[in-house]
């Protein structure tokens, strides 16, 4: 009899134990659920959104969360983009914007022989140069800018790699205010830091995203339109936006993007077709839409 009761006493230890066990597992397990749960999702994989752009990445604007990244952090020219930097430096220097500027020979891009239709003696004010930079990318505008800076040229891009270097932008070099010259390098991930600084700056705001414009210059008018044809499109609230093209450099874009429940910012550089930055853009609208439709929780 004793050696009975012995048994089931022992049966009655393991049992117990084994409950214990299971019940300390399945504590583990919720709360591994738990974490993987609230736990940031990663960014998604270049072969999940199908992309022409040899970079892209796309933040959340308010977190800095990571939704597409490819190739972020490869160092490549960076064209037009640049242009984002040079209009920072003109309105960090709060030098008047209704003062008049005369194009100069001077400005002629002796890098690239693009062509303008500013012509020599062309008198423009400081803002009408900003908006024209900014908006359609024009080259002459962006020179001018910079030739008038207090100093010149050479004083004005050694503001604009210090303004890079306050803002972390540890990958970045600038050697000119247009980015017609392949010298001037950042990474997507710099791009996004100068997007989201550029975005405090309410004229860079305005005038990048303006559809069209008209300035007067030597007796005739000459209209102007955005680079980014997307800024045209009911499907899109842009918040900011730049392209940039050099052969170096492949065709950019960069913009800040309001979506239904979040806003972002995207980077795409070197991509090859006229079409392609467009439709990288719209393949990532999609993507956002379907798979990543909320922003972070606050």
């Amino acid at each position: 009899m004793q050696n009975t009761e012995r048994s089931l006493h022992h049966l009655e230890k393991i049992v117990a134990i084994a409950a214990l066990a299971a019940v300390f597992a399945l504590t583990i397990g919720f709360a591994q659920a738990g974490d993987k749960k609230g736990a940031p999702k990663p960014p998604a994989r270049s072969d999940e959104v199908f992309l022409r752009s040899a970079v892209a990445l796309v933040q959340d604007a308010a977190s800095g969360e990571t939704l597409i990244a490819k190739n972020q952090g490869s160092v490549l020219p960076i064209a037009s983009i640049t242009k984002l930097m040079t209009a920072m430096v003109i309105l960090d220097s709060g030098i008047s914007l209704e003062q008049r500027v005369a194009i100069s020979d001077e400005d002629y891009d002796l890098v690239k022989g693009t062509r303008s239709r500013l012509r020599p003696g062309s008198v423009l004010t400081r803002d009408e140069l900003l908006l024209l930079a900014l908006m359609s990318s024009e080259n002459r505008a962006a020179f001018s800018l910079a030739r008038t800076y207090p100093g010149g040229t050479v004083p004005f891009v050694a503001a604009m790699n210090e303004k890079a270097r306050a803002l972390g932008m540890a990958d970045t070099h600038f050697i000119d205010p247009t980015g017609l010259s392949s010298s001037n390098v950042s990474t997507a991930q710099d791009l996004a830091r100068m997007v989201r600084a550029a975005h405090e700056y309410p004229l860079i705001r305005q005038y990048s995203t303006r559809d069209s414009a008209t300035v007067h210059a030597l007796g005739r008018s000459l209209d102007y339109r955005n680079t980014n044809g997307l800024v045209r499109s009911a499907q899109w609230e842009i918040g900011l936006s730049k392209t940039g093209y050099i052969s170096e450099a492949g065709r950019c874009l960069v913009m800040r993007v309001r979506l239904p429940s979040r806003e972002v910012i995207v980077v795409l550089l070197d991509s090859w077709g006229k079409l392609s930055r467009v439709g990288d853009a719209n393949r990532i609208k999609k993507w956002l839409e379907t798979h990543a439709p909320a922003g972070p929780r606050g």
